[in-house]
């Protein structure tokens, strides 16, 4: 099955849901009018697009079906799909481009963060990439085993320390063997601990620190891992774990399993955050870059 396919699968709840929303919608109406508007508004709400993109959504398209000249309401569909893509700009990629790169993943316990990384890991490994993974959760040894696992069947390195060392510590030593390897990416795991924002923050900035001393102008990813189950939720996250941290990237898991997939507009709309991962799956190799164009294909098809 190629990515587009496996995105598709993974989209079919988001699509069954929202589309035959939509859908039902449109074929109610016999005139475009504004309570057509109002009402499409609310529904996209419903399926998991915040207030201010649904919101923004709907006022494109009023100028759109203005300056077209649409009357039939079944029409609009086209239109939304056209306003999504436009909404969702360019797709953006993981800056790989120094020697080694780093890749710090951030987020929630229970986000699947660690099975993240490992299919991360996996996917880079098979790009032809030398990897190596510091196991920075160093509060769960549950943690640092699951890890362990993952990347084992990655086929990677990984650099590890006993339960409640110090997570830049395990930094430092991966970016250390690293340097002596000549390993292309450094990809670290950290703690999920979201309800102490200061002590986060604190922990984030000093294995930032570490980074730049120890890999000097090398090119740093921080990927935050969303739970996409979680709807409107993920977006709270992102807001908090943004005002602790420089974010590059949204990695959005669980996408197959939720009905609530339209979380993907509101995040790059609303928060002007890019998603740059998304996972379609449980396999090792259902990890993919995101790209919105295929996206709302999948969803619109």
């Amino acid at each position: 099955m190629g990515f587009f396919e496996k995105l598709k699968a993974g989209l079919k709840k988001t699509k069954d849901s929202m589309m035959s929303k939509i859908e039902r919608l449109l074929g109610s109406f016999t005139k475009i009018d504004e309570e057509l508007f109002e009402e499409l508004e609310e529904t996209l709400i419903m399926c998991d697009i915040g207030v201010n993109t649904s919101v923004k959504i709907c006022e494109m398209l009023r100028e759109r079906v203005k300056k077209k000249g649409i009357t039939d309401p079944l029409l609009i569909k086209d239109e939304l799909k056209d306003v999504i893509v436009e909404m969702m700009g360019e797709d953006q990629t993981l800056d790989l481009s120094t020697n080694p790169s780093v890749i710090l993943v951030i987020g929630v316990n229970g986000a699947g963060k660690t099975t993240t990384i490992g299919k991360l890991a996996y996917s880079l490994k098979q790009q032809g990439k030398n990897v190596i993974v510091a196991a920075g959760d160093t509060f769960r040894a549950a943690a640092i085993d699951q890890l362990e696992v993952w990347t084992e069947r990655a086929g990677c390195d990984i650099i590890k320390h006993n339960e409640g060392s110090d997570p830049a510590a395990v930094v430092f030593d991966a970016l250390t063997a690293a340097k002596a390897r000549g390993a292309d990416v450094v990809l670290c795991d950290t703690a999920g601990r979201l309800h102490n924002k200061k002590n986060l923050m604190n922990e984030l900035k000093k294995i930032s620190r570490i980074v730049h001393e120890q890999a000097e102008g090398c090119s740093l990813e921080v990927l935050l891992a969303l739970d996409a189950t979680t709807g409107q939720n993920a977006v709270s996250q992102a807001k908090l774990f943004n005002e602790a941290c420089d974010i590059t990237g949204i990695i959005l898991t669980k996408l197959d399993g939720t009905a609530k997939g339209g979380i993907i507009i509101t995040i790059t709309d609303d928060l002007k955050i890019p998603v740059k991962l998304v996972t379609v799956g449980e396999k090792i190799d259902d990890l993919q870059p995101f790209v919105a164009k295929d996206f709302v294909n999948a969803l619109f098809e």
